[in-house]
């Protein structure tokens, strides 16, 4: 693309129109060139800027995204529609379709579908989220898309063997004790199971977590001298693999690597495997960082189809407070 393409972001969570901007800021291409929380507000940027491509929510105050998209289709009709949602009926989805609109991505999907989304729909191709491939009107994420960045897949960067995947599991805490039971409850069971198990967690929280599994009888002694119970502080695992606020792939594999090999050397038993549970998701959602937050999720469904692993990622409610954002986090480990 020889001129930038001008983009107008459409979103009421700050938050989450932040990670959109900052994802579209990756490509030298794309210019944002406003931005907006309400869906009449929407209509008149879009009539007043003529942006080559809108990525608009759908559940807006004032006029929703469906119909915002239907009159902006009229005032500014060569601006290309992105929608994206946390809705994913299938109606909805066709409603917007019917309207012209090429781009539909689930929110739970965004960070790994924006890029691609938005380069299908530059081009004049309809891209329909993965996360709604069981309806007619989905197709799969389009290779075309990414290489339409001459970027690298992200599972490019995982090896090619495949194991049976356990769980990616996302769990809501109301307060520090909650969270320190149900990780105790966690590693209490994985090791009784004979897996060895890596814990990213502050340091208060990991002086519970011994106290806890102490006061239950495991010999967590023992485990930590056998290689089999890994504590790790979260800031620290998290600084190992993040680059500009965001995980960077390589990094964030060699690093889970380097740690999983040695561990599973300890395990016994064939159905014996390694086990992780962490808070960095919930440290980065907690600094404003949505965007990281989000694809630290996304690789670590990546480890679980690899290395056929349970996954615990722990959050504090003081860290994530609307529903829809614990939707957000639901969706993506469900994915695994």
């Amino acid at each position: 693309m020889e001129s930038p393409v001008r983009v107008l972001v459409v979103d009421d969570y700050e938050p989450f129109r932040r990670f959109v901007c900052s994802t579209l800021r990756k490509r030298p291409a794309l210019q944002v060139v406003g931005e907006t929380s309400d869906g009449l507000e929407a209509v008149h940027k879009a009539e007043e800027l003529q942006p080559d491509l809108i990525v608009l929510d759908i559940g807006l105050p004032t006029l929703n995204g469906i119909e915002a998209a239907r009159r902006i289709g009229k005032l500014s009709p060569e601006s290309k529609i992105l929608l994206i949602s946390q809705e994913s009926a299938a109606d909805v989805v066709q409603e917007a379709l019917a309207l012209g609109v090429l781009g539909y991505v689930v929110k739970a999907h965004a960070g790994s579908e924006l890029l691609a989304a938005v380069a299908a729909v530059l081009e004049g191709r309809q891209f329909v989220s993965s996360g709604l491939s069981g309806h007619s009107f989905a197709h799969a994420v389009d290779e075309r898309a990414t290489d339409f960045w001459h970027g690298e897949a992200l599972t490019s960067l995982v090896p090619e063997k495949a194991e049976i995947t356990r769980s990616h599991e996302v769990e809501f805490y109301s307060d520090d004790a909650a969270f320190v039971v149900g990780f105790t409850r966690f590693i209490e069971a994985a090791l009784q199971a004979g897996d060895a198990v890596i814990v990213a967690a502050t340091e208060a929280h990991r002086k519970d977590l011994l106290a806890g599994l102490q006061a239950h009888g495991v010999d967590i002694v023992s485990a930590t001298e056998q290689g089999r119970y890994i504590p790790l502080d979260a800031a620290e695992t998290l600084s190992s693999f993040m680059v500009n606020d965001l995980p960077d792939p390589v990094r964030f594999f060699k690093v889970a690597n380097d740690l999983i090999a040695p561990a599973a050397e300890t395990t016994a038993g064939e159905e014996s495997r390694v086990a992780i549970c962490g808070e960095c998701a919930s440290i980065l959602w907690a600094q404003g960082k949505v965007d990281a937050a989000i694809q630290v999720e996304q690789l670590c469904n990546h480890l679980t189809k690899r290395y056929g692993m349970d996954i615990l990622c722990g959050l504090l409610q003081t860290s994530v407070h609307r529903e829809e954002d614990k939707e957000i986090f639901r969706k993506i480990c469900s994915k695994s």
